[in-house]
């Protein structure tokens, strides 16, 4: 009709669609393929079937049963938060190199090649350490130690250097002190390091065992595992959903909206 013909012939109403496609830079293109990979090599882990001791520290019980249970996330880690896992490994291999390299004599492996482990409960509770020191600077002695290392951003290194581990990183300050139960290291105060990640500072601080926190931790572990074997949901860390713990957990969704 004319109309449509006038539509056609008026340059006023002609769009360029191709215009409005967002443009991805190389480097955009780039973080995508390599985190999709990154993410399949993920999917290709066994998944864990035990409590870990490096987690029994965190304050919410139901949470604990979840990640016992390996229920999934509400959203699973992206690719990127994948490499930032991998740069806390990765400084945790830097830092003992420059322990070693500072006179330490630092073990992250047993002779069998095997890292630091125990397991209890039947399996279901389990721990690996970054390392033991067994000798070293008589200044840092004496020995043999407990090592435990983390990598952090620049604002949780600063909050951990400003309020320490114990309250700064709760779940931190208990994994050390389940490992130095387990694995008979309680004479001799763990070595906790951190490393910012921005500024590459390194921080140090002696964690004196304490056997009163460390068998609360235990009987902890022994009601999660009890509850989970008996079907019982343990309660949450609040009753009120915008409770600011509850806001930033990966089950916030499944616990307070989906299914149990």
């Amino acid at each position: 009709t004319s109309g449509n013909i006038n539509f056609i012939q008026n340059e006023t109403y002609v769009m360029d669609f191709n215009s409005q496609t967002p443009k991805v830079s190389t480097g955009e293109k780039l973080a995508l393929l390599i985190d999709q990979a990154v993410e399949d090599l993920r999917a290709q882990d066994a998944p864990r079937n035990y409590l870990g001791g490096s987690r029994i520290g965190e304050a919410c019980p139901r949470k604990l049963q979840y990640e016992f249970f390996n229920t999934p996330k509400d959203k699973p880690f992206s690719g990127r938060i994948l490499r930032v896992f991998q740069r806390g490994h990765e400084g945790e291999i830097w830092m003992a190199n420059w322990l070693r390299l500072a006179g330490f004599d630092l073990r992250t492996e047993r002779q069998d090649g095997q890292q630091f482990a125990f397991s209890t409960a039947k399996g279901q509770l389990r721990g690996h350490a970054d390392g033991v020191f067994v000798a070293g600077p008589p200044e840092f002695g004496p020995y043999p130690r407990l090592w435990e290392n983390k990598v952090l951003g620049a604002k949780g290194w600063k909050n951990l250097a400003r309020e320490h581990t114990k309250k700064a990183y709760p779940v931190y300050y208990g994994q050390m002190q389940l490992y130095m139960a387990y694995f008979e290291l309680t004479e001799n105060p763990a070595l906790f390091t951190a490393l910012n990640a921005d500024t590459m500072e390194i921080y140090a601080e002696n964690i004196i065992f304490n056997a009163g926190f460390a068998q609360d931790l235990s009987d902890k572990a022994v009601n999660i595992l009890s509850a989970c074997a008996a079907g019982e949901l343990l309660p949450r860390i609040a009753n009120r959903e915008d409770w600011f713990e509850c806001k930033w957990c990966d089950y916030w969704e499944r616990c307070w909206h989906g299914n149990i």
